[in-house]
């Protein structure tokens, strides 16, 4: 088989080097890894030596070199990562956002507020998918929801007695500064 090599020359390298310091000054060391791969089959290494040297497979090497030769640094960079598809559809999700939007007691819940655990459970229902309680946060945001977390409030508290604690009681307790 014939040995594949980047295009360049050495004002390619000086170049590529000091893109590299950029891509691990902007915490992108995937990036730094391929530009470093190039460099490396710019000084006439082949695929073999530089997947040794990199510790990564020849055929990603391999890969790097046809994306550099095709589009230069723009076929180095990070693409857009798509992810697992997800289980809900669209139409699902407008629903679950006007069930969401209505209320838990409007869909027969005795609390005022939803829960992750009271919305996993209206997605089993139904959709008939299961989610993680952690996961539905990450799904009501990506709809519009923002979480909302209770606050500690005595209801039969003295408001006197409160504020003479604050000012008085509470910075006497306090680690006094030696």
């Amino acid at each position: 088989m014939k040995p594949v090599f980047a295009r360049g020359n050495i004002k390619t390298i000086k170049n590529l080097e000091k893109e590299r310091k950029a891509a691990f000054k902007e915490k992108q060391p995937r990036v730094a890894m391929r530009i470093n791969g190039i460099i490396l089959s710019l000084e006439k290494n082949t695929t073999g030596d530089i997947s040794n040297m990199l510790k990564v497979e020849r055929t990603t090497v391999y890969s790097w070199i046809k994306l550099w030769n095709k589009y230069k640094m723009n076929g180095l960079l990070e693409g857009h990562r798509s992810g697992r598809k997800s289980r809900i559809d669209d139409l699902q999700k407008n629903m679950l956002f006007d069930i969401v939007d209505s209320g838990p007691i409007a869909y027969g819940f005795d609390g005022g507020v939803w829960t992750s655990i009271m919305i996993t459970k209206v997605i089993e229902t139904e959709f008939e998918i299961k989610y993680h309680p952690a996961h539905v946060r990450k799904l009501l945001h990506k709809l519009g929801f923002s979480i909302q977390r209770p606050t500690a409030k005595l209801i039969s508290a003295d408001p006197q007695k409160q504020n003479r604690w604050k000012r008085y009681i509470y910075p006497n307790l306090k680690k006094k500064q030696k």
